[in-house]
Order: C-alpha cells, then structure tokens, then sequence
C-alpha cells in the first residue's frame, strides 16, 4: 500500500507538462475567440496616453463631433481607462434600459471614493446590496413626495428673501448667476443641516468654495488611474492627492460638527431635517448586538450627494433658463403673462401654483435639452458582458453617454441648435428617464434618487423671478451681447462661461417677502 501511494506522489509531477500544454492551448483558444468579438469603433489613439488629447475643453461638445465620424457607439482609451461613448437615444436606451443590469455600476476612482467614505454614498457607489438598500432610503424616506413637500416652507421662505434681495436692486444691474446660486446653496444647507446661513456661525462663501472644490476633484481622473506606472509621480507633483485630502478633511469637519450638534441632549428643533431622519434611521436599524449597517460615514456620504447635486444643478438650470429668455423676450413675455395670469395679485408664485404653470415647464424641458447640467452624466462601468449595436462590451468598460449630443441631434429635434419651448406643445416627451431623446438626470437604475426635489425648486425660483420682475438688459447691450458660451473646467456639471447680468423692474403687484 505505501509502495502505491508512493508512486500516486509522483503522478501530479508527471501530468505538469500535459497540464500546462491544456492549459496554454485553452488561453490560446480564448484570447482568439475573444478576439474575434466585434469590438466598437474607434478614434486612432497615441502611445501611452490614448485619446485622452482628443477631449478637448469641452469633451461633450468634441465627442459629440467624433461620433459624426465613428458613429453613435464608440470606443476610446483614456490612458489605460476604456470607455465606452454613447451618442445616440437608441444606444442609450440599450445602456439604460435592455443592458442596465449589466452596466449599473460605478467606476472606482480615487477622489470619489475618498470622498464617500470608501463608497458609502448612493450616486458614487459601485452596484452592491448595499448600495441597492441605501437607494431604497433615499426614494422612500429622504427625496419622498411627502418628505419634499415638507420642506416647502423653506423653499417659499429663502425664495422669498431672495427675491426682497433683488428687489432692493431695482432698476440697477444685477448678477443673476450670482443671486440664483445663493438661493440653491440656502436651500440644501437648510433642508439638510436644519438652519441657514443667517445668524449662524457658517460662512456662506466658504461653504459655496468647499462645494465646488469637492466638484472639482470628484469629477477629474487622477493621473494614477490613466498611467499606473507613474501616473502617481504626476498626482504628487501637481498636488493632485494632496487637494482631495484637503477637502474630504473639511467636508468631514463640517459634517462632524452637525451631526454632533443634533445629538446634543435637549436640542429642540421645529422640523425633521435630513439628518434628523438618517439618524432616527440608523437608531431603528440597531441590531440585538449594538451594531447599525447606516453609521455616521453612511450620512456624511449621502450629504457629499446633496451638496455635490443639489447646489450646482437647479441654479444652472435656471441661470440658463433666464439666458436664453433675456435673448428670446417673446419667450419671457409669454412665460411672464403665464405666470401673472395664474397667481394674479396674490404678490407671490407659492408651490400650490406650480401645476397650471404649463407654458414654465416647457420652458425648463427646452433648457435642460440644450443645456444638461451634467453633459455626460456619471460615469457607469460594465460588471458583465453585453452586446450594443452588434458591439461587445467587456466587464470593467466605462460607460459614458453624451445626453448633449443626444438632445442636439436633428434625428429627434427639428432646428436642435434654436431655443424653442413650443416645441414641447403636443410633445409628451419629458425628462424623467423614459424618453432616451432627453436625458438630462439619466435613467435607469442610476436615475437621480433626488429628481422631485430639485425640479420643485427649479420651478419656484424661475417662477417668481418672472412674477415679481420685469426683465432687462444693462445700458449698451443687445440680445447678441449676452456670452452663451459653456464652461467646464473639471466639474461634472456645466456652466455659463460668463456670468448673467440683467436689469430687474419690479412688478406691480409683486410681494417677495410675504
């Protein structure tokens, strides 16, 4: 018996080589059938760096240029990043609706994942059962109906002392972008924190500074992520990890000591805010060992979310909205005598008013389809395979879809490059993620959990500024004269390159701070 087992040891020995050669002939196998996969077009790429030099400064604008040539699916490399390009309504549908479980995902990359506290947040996060239970809370306990309409009276309230703010300025040029961006910091401060910036020790300029800082880094690659062998030498050289750290220690800093404060004993408030929900969420989800899945990093994350796509999103889409009226007034005139007619002497647009504003809404469809606060969207990444337009997708492809390009197409829009609201008469296409021609919040899985309030507050500021104001232009300027040029920089979102200054004249019956 030992004689046979001894000679069984030097079986595994002699069946290496046979092993080995199945093995090889089995990659081989492999590597050619995966070869022979159609693979998506693509852009002739340099050594090392891809196509990162073909992005330009607006990358929506120069890939929607390139999708004329190499069609609506396409496939570039940034470094060593695949990326997947999606310029047309039918592949986005393939993306979003037929393959979204396939590509559902996030990619992981540094700054963000710094910055959600390894991924505890819902717009960041890689798919996973978590991510699944935390979207669940978002729909059904933070961005609700019911939950949005009880943060109206803070609405009504910072919209209210805004307008009064303008008022002040009547007859004098005032800086729209300015006073619009403002209006959205105050309203997500107080809705999620409990109190505004007035009479408390925040200051309003370096919370907006940190907003947009944390925008900044979220929505860049770093070097090290595009070239793995060195890109960390240009990280460290540029100051790349250096800025991340910076502002996750002062968001983690801000988000500490508001946290802390509502779980001081005895703190009175007059509303649930949203960490008072977070927290009363995580105290209910304790387990019989003491142990919560939603902890403090969980509500820091979700609050990055908010400020990151909340603050930024409605004051571009109404600073937008405002540009291209001022350069319409035929437009304005028609959305003012709406509104006017609707809300009559009353001194104020108020949320109740906002369903008979019908000629506003298709004016906010007409500036999201033009202007998208997030061009490209967030990126999602491929965990399996999948096929679009006959194209096969690998697992770990980043999956970008230009809704830019898309609502610019003259496929789906006549004159797509014309402001025209009135196209949207008779239209029922809407931007809630059912029709892949307007994508501005994407869809699928990865639509924005946050859709109902942000388009609550985009509706009421743009409202009451053309209810309790006429609107002109400044001596000296035409409607040629207002810049629509757009400005990226590193930020996920879009903005007006130059900032909207406008003349406001108050309206007879206007009553802002009532």
């Amino acid at each position: 018996m030992m004689a046979l087992i001894s000679s069984l040891v030097w079986v595994p020995f002699l069946l290496l080589p046979l092993l080995l050669l199945l093995l090889f002939k089995q990659k081989t196998h492999q590597v050619k059938k995966e070869h022979n996969y159609k693979l998506p077009p693509s852009p002739p790429r340099l050594p090392i760096i891809g196509n990162l030099h073909q992005l330009g400064e607006l990358p929506h604008s120069s890939l929607s240029q390139l999708s004329h040539k190499y069609g609506p699916v396409m496939l570039l490399h940034l470094g060593r990043i695949p990326v997947l390009i999606v310029s047309s309504a039918e592949s986005a549908k393939e993306v979003l609706k037929v393959n979204d479980l396939a590509c559902c995902s996030r990619p992981r990359l540094a700054a963000v994942g710094k910055l959600s506290y390894n991924y505890l947040d819902v717009a960041f996060a890689p798919y996973s059962e978590y991510w699944r239970e935390l979207r669940k809370i978002c729909v059904l306990e933070l961005f609700s109906v019911k939950r949005v309409k009880s943060f109206r009276f803070i609405r009504e309230a910072e919209v209210g002392s805004i307008m009064e703010s303008i008022s002040s300025s009547s007859t004098h040029p005032v800086n729209v972008t300015e006073k619009v961006f403002a209006l959205t910091g105050s309203i997500i401060f107080r809705i999620a924190f409990g109190k505004s910036f007035q009479g408390s020790e925040y200051d309003r300029a370096k919370f907006y500074e940190l907003v947009h800082d944390a925008e900044t880094v979220a929505g860049a690659f770093s070097s090290e992520e595009c070239f793995p062998r060195f890109g960390w030498i240009i990280d460290r050289l540029n100051g790349h990890n250096g800025r991340v750290e910076k502002v996750f220690r002062q968001l983690d800093a801000l988000f500490q000591q508001v946290i802390d404060e509502h779980l001081k004993p005895g703190r009175t408030q007059d509303h649930e805010d949203i960490i008072d929900v977070m927290l009363k969420i995580e105290k209910e989800q304790i387990d019989e060992h003491g142990h919560a899945w939603l902890t403090k990093n969980h509500i820091k994350a979700v609050l990055l979310n908010m400020f990151l796509g909340g603050v930024d999103t409605s004051a571009l889409i109404v600073i937008w909205a405002m540009a291209e009226l001022a350069r319409k007034p035929t437009f304005m005139k028609k959305a003012q005598d709406e509104v006017r007619g609707v809300v009559g002497k009353k001194g104020r647009v108020t949320e109740t008013d906002l369903d008979q504003l019908q000629y506003l809404k298709m004016v906010l469809k007409e500036t999201l389809r033009l202007h998208p606060p997030a061009p490209m969207l967030i990126a999602r990444e491929a965990i399996s395979h999948f096929n679009i337009n006959g194209y096969h997708i690998y697992p770990n492809t980043l999956i970008q879809i230009n809704v830019w390009a898309i609502a610019r197409d003259p496929k789906y829009w006549e004159n797509p490059q014309e402001f025209s609201p009135e196209r949207f008469i008779d239209n029922a296409v809407d931007f809630k993620g059912q029709h892949f021609e307007l994508l501005p919040f994407g869809g699928g899985r990865r639509g924005c959990p946050g859709l109902y309030m942000g388009t609550v507050t985009t509706e009421l500021l743009l409202a009451n500024l053309l209810y309790c104001f006429d609107w002109v232009l400044p001596d000296g300027m035409n409607e040629a004269d207002i810049n629509m040029e757009e400005w990226a920089g590193k930020c996920l979102t879009l903005s007006k390159k130059t900032p909207l200054l406008l003349v406001p004249i108050k309206y007879l019956y206007a009553q802002p701070s009532v």
